[in-house]
C-alpha cells in the first residue's frame, strides 16, 4: 500500500503545479512573440526605405556618368583650346611680346608685373638633350602621346597663368622626357620665353639658341630670332642685333616676326 500511496501523492502535486507552470511558460512566449512582432514592424518600415535609397543609387549613378562623360568633353575642349592658342602664338610672335621691357622696370608683356629674380629657374641640361645636342638637329617625332600631350599642356597652362619658374621647369622636364617629341621645339621655344619675360637675357639667349641649333626647321625659329635680336639690342650688341634681325627679315620675308623685325629696327634706329 505504501508505494501505491506514495505515487498518488506525487501525481497530486504535479498536478497542482501544473498551471503555475502553464502561466510562467505563456508569459515567457508572449514576451518573445511581441519581441519577434517589433522586429518584423521594424523591418517592413526599412523595407521602403531600402527602396528608396538603391532608386536614389540608381539616379546617382546616371548622373555620375553623365558628370564624368562631360568631363571628357571639357576636357577635350580645353585641350584644343591649349593648342589651338600655341598655334596662333606660333604664327604671331608680338602677342608674346611686341615690345622690350624697360630696362629699369619689372613690366612684361601683358601687363603684369612680377619680381625680376622670381623667374630665374634652376637649369639643368638633360643628358637625352645633350645626346640630342652632340648628335645635331632632332629628328621630331610625328605623333603625340597622349602622355606627352598632357605634359605640354600643363607647361603652357602656368606659362599662360604667368607662373614662370614653375612653367620653365615644367618645360625642362618635358624636354628631358620628349627630347623629339611633336611638341619639343615649341617646349624649347617657351622655355626661352620664361627667361625672357623675367629679364633673364642671358639664360634666355641659350634657350633660344638651343631652338636654332636642335630643330632648325621648326616655325618657332622666326620667333626665336626676333628674341635674339631683341635681347642684343638689351645687352648694347647692337651690331649683332641688325645682324640678326636682317636674317630674320631675309629668311622670312613677310612673315609677322619679319614685320616686327622692321618695326623694331626702324624706332631704334639700328
Amino acid at each position: 500500500m505504501m508505494p501505491t500511496r506514495k505515487i498518488a501523492v506525487g501525481a497530486t502535486a504535479l498536478l497542482l503545479s501544473w498551471p503555475s507552470w502553464s502561466a510562467e511558460s505563456a508569459a515567457v512566449l508572449e514576451q518573445r512573440v511581441q519581441v519577434l512582432q517589433r522586429q518584423v514592424d521594424a523591418l517592413s518600415r526599412l523595407v521602403p526605405r531600402l527602396d528608396a535609397l538603391q532608386r536614389e543609387v540608381q539616379q546617382l549613378r546616371g548622373e555620375i556618368e553623365l558628370q564624368g562623360n562631360t568631363i571628357n568633353i571639357l576636357k577635350n575642349q580645353q585641350r584644343d583650346l591649349y593648342l589651338d592658342l600655341d598655334g596662333r602664338l606660333n604664327q604671331s610672335p608680338e602677342t608674346s611680346a611686341t615690345d622690350i621691357p624697360q630696362v629699369d622696370g619689372t613690366t612684361v608683356p601683358g601687363g603684369a608685373s612680377i619680381d625680376t629674380d622670381s623667374g630665374q629657374a634652376e637649369q639643368r641640361q638633360p643628358a637625352a638633350a645633350e645626346e640630342a645636342e652632340a648628335a645635331g638637329p632632332a629628328v621630331v617625332a610625328t605623333s603625340a602621346s597622349a602622355n606627352e600631350e598632357r605634359a605640354y599642356q600643363k607647361a603652357f597652362e602656368l606659362l599662360t597663368q604667368r607662373r614662370y619658374e614653375e612653367s620653365a621647369k615644367s618645360f625642362q622636364r618635358f624636354l628631358a622626357d620628349y627630347p623629339t617629341g611633336v611638341y619639343s621645339d615649341n617646349a624649347q621655344y617657351w622655355l626661352g620665353e620664361t627667361s625672357y619675360v623675367t629679364r633673364d637675357f642671358d639664360q634666355a639667349l641659350l634657350e633660344f639658341n638651343k631652338l636654332l641649333d636642335n630643330f632648325p626647321t621648326s616655325q618657332k625659329v622666326s620667333g626665336a630670332l626676333l628674341k635674339i635680336g631683341y635681347i642684343q639690342y638689351e645687352k648694347s650688341d647692337l651690331s649683332n642685333a641688325r645682324e640678326t634681325l636682317e636674317s630674320l627679315i631675309e629668311r622670312f620675308p613677310g612673315s609677322s616676326a619679319a614685320r616686327l623685325a622692321e618695326e623694331f629696327m626702324r624706332k631704334k634706329k639700328i
